[in-house]
């Protein structure tokens, strides 16, 4: 498949829900980077670290709730695709509550594609996460083949939830528009590994608070368990051909593009045991 260098992302235009986090603030840079003509970063907060650079860019900044339909049926008017990226509960507090990581993660998700469906957008790009065929259980080489993990054993509400949503994503693949039944929304979904890079919100702040009180003084794991981790460039790389690999018009593969319906594990492929290689190296570096 020849794909030229920034096609289908020259002169179209982008919605990135979350695009205020920390992931979608760096696509959303780097879209406009690569030619789109608009990007659009949609967010429930007003507000991040990322805000005015984001602005001062050209991004235009909506305030919106995934959960909200009318909310996305105002910003995605007019895209040529969206990468979906909101999502709640993965870490922290937030873990336990359940609900709100159903109706963010679920019907929130739901929302976004009924929208895509009723006005004809071709392209989504959902942010999954490892967690659909993890539970605990150690995985050794796994590829896109492992099967999700049962529904009923997941050790937390967030992998559980987030698997029934990815595979609603894959389901509506190949789904016709409401008013072109020509036109079809192809979907594909990316799950990364732990993602780290500057500006990281989620991890290390965490980790450094519990460091200066001596909370961290136990190792969690025996020393030969890696974990893999992606850094934040290399995510934003892969969803951006991931949404490439949606295009349904390029030449040998009209109408069947190659990413469609399917599921990619992303990470640096370097798994490291995350004590000794990141933990400690930190806590080293800081005194």
């Amino acid at each position: 498949m020849a794909v030229r260098e920034n096609e289908g992302i020259k002169g179209n235009r982008f919605v990135v829900t979350g695009g205020l986090g920390f992931v979608g603030s760096a696509l959303c840079l780097e879209l406009l980077k690569r030619g789109a003509a608009e990007v659009r970063s949609v967010d429930t907060r007003a507000y991040s670290p990322w805000y005015q650079h984001l602005q001062k860019n050209g991004v235009r900044c909506i305030r919106g709730d995934v959960t909200q339909k009318k909310d996305m049926e105002k910003a995605l008017q007019g895209v040529n695709c969206v990468f979906h990226l909101a999502s709640y509960g993965m870490s922290s507090k937030e873990m336990l509550q359940t609900g709100l990581i159903e109706e963010v993660n679920v019907n929130g998700t739901c929302n976004v594609l009924d929208v895509c469906h009723e006005i004809g957008i071709r392209r989504f790009v959902y942010v999954s996460t490892y967690n659909v065929v993890f539970g605990g259980k150690e995985i050794i080489n796994g590829n896109e083949s492992l099967p999700y993990y049962p529904i009923d054993e997941h050790v937390d509400p967030y992998g559980r939830i987030m698997s029934t949503a990815e595979q609603l994503v894959l389901k509506s693949n190949g789904r016709p528009s409401e008013k072109q039944s020509d036109v079809h929304l192809h979907t594909c979904a990316i799950r990364p590994a732990a993602i780290y890079g500057p500006g990281e919100e989620r991890y290390f702040s965490r980790i450094l608070s519990l460091g200066q009180i001596g909370l961290l003084f136990v190792r969690v794991g025996d020393a030969s368990v890696k974990t893999d981790w992606v850094y934040v460039d290399n995510l934003v790389q892969a969803l951006i051909l991931a949404s490439v690999g949606l295009l349904d018009d390029i030449s040998g593969r009209e109408g069947n593009p190659i990413a469609a319906g399917q599921a990619y594990f992303i990470s640096d492929g370097s798994p490291v045991n995350t004590f000794d290689s990141i933990i400690s190296p930190l806590f080293k570096s800081l005194d």
